[in-house]
């Protein structure tokens, strides 16, 4: 963590072609813009100096560019979640909003919290990351294909032309998928062979969600708990309830994780019948009347509280390790 109010805070509200930057000198606040380039970040370390902490949100791939740039420069960086800078704003009853103005927020947040040091990940997680992203946007390309395929041989006058192109098409993505996968996990095996094989060992857990698992989880180097697994990936319960008035579902804050959300809900299935922690935990909370889908949400908990143990440990899956399937 880097301390606050220790040095000069350079707070920048990032978007794609620009650079909204907030700084202090001698208490006066001092607004610049520079193009989100190589030649406007030289500019910006020019102006304020390799001994400042820059501070950023977390906002898409805008700000990685830059991030990298300062961080290979030796300067200190800190990238905080949008939400956190959003929250702050409103704790502070911020009104209106510029690129300016969420500069100078951004700032502020950083003089006044603790912000964590930020360090690029491993090149091989990051090339990794992307060929996942690839994979689904394939998929989501041969479920268009497949609809339109399905649709046109719903009509009465189908084009064979039109129906053999969308046929081709689909082997082609088939085949693409397929090909990237294999790639995909081939390579983190042979780069993170101990760590898979260790989520492998989980029931309910396959070796392709072992993969999405430690991508996910970047390694697990930067997890400190499994709490924080478990709300990176939005499976945190968030409770809506108010004296003895409002009484409402207790839901996942669903923030950020989607996919590896989507693919533990899968695995929970087989988890809550194959995996002896889970079994249990499931069981337990139908017996008290709970709805099937809120137990399987806490089952998918439980994996990954189970995930976090395992690689933390060194000690594959076993049902009768308490530390690891309480």
């Amino acid at each position: 963590m880097i301390s606050p109010a220790k040095q000069k805070v350079v707070g920048i509200a990032v978007s794609k072609d620009s650079l909204a930057i907030s700084y202090l000198v001698e208490e006066k606040v001092q607004h610049l813009e520079k193009e989100n380039t190589r030649a406007g970040f030289r500019q910006l370390l020019k102006q304020c100096g390799t001994e400042s902490l820059y501070v950023m949100e977390a906002t898409g791939i805008y700000y990685l560019q830059l991030a990298y740039y300062l961080f290979e420069h030796g300067v200190q960086v800190g990238v905080v979640n949008p939400v956190v800078i959003k929250r702050y704003i409103q704790m502070h009853l911020g009104k209106g909003k510029s690129d300016k103005k969420d500069a100078q927020w951004i700032r502020r947040y950083g003089e006044h919290s603790q912000v964590a040091s930020w360090q690029p990940e491993q090149q091989i997680i990051v090339e990794c990351r992307q060929l996942e992203q690839v994979t689904e946007q394939l998929i989501k390309q041969r479920t268009m294909v497949i609809n339109a395929l399905e649709a046109l041989k719903q009509q009465p006058v189908a084009s064979s032309l039109a129906i053999k192109s969308l046929q081709q098409t689909l082997k082609i993505l088939d085949k693409q998928v397929k090909q990237i996968q294999e790639k995909l996990l081939d390579t983190l095996e042979k780069a993170f062979a101990r760590e898979i094989k260790l989520l492998s060992s989980i029931p309910g857990i396959g070796r392709k969600t072992a993969g999405m698992l430690l991508l996910f989880a970047g390694d697990f180097q930067k997890i400190d708990n499994y709490r924080q697994l478990i709300a990176k990936a939005g499976l945190s319960p968030r409770e809506y309830t108010s004296g003895t008035s409002i009484r409402g579902k207790t839901r996942i804050t669903k923030m950020g994780g989607s996919l590896i959300r989507s693919k533990l809900y899968v695995c929970s299935f087989s988890a809550k019948k194959s995996n002896a922690a889970c079994k249990a935990l499931y069981e337990r909370l139908v017996a008290k009347g709970k709805n099937g889908k809120l137990a399987l949400i806490a089952v998918c908990n439980k994996l990954l509280k189970q995930a976090f143990a395992i690689v933390k440990s060194g000690i594959p899956y076993q049902p009768n390790y308490m530390q690891i399937s309480a």
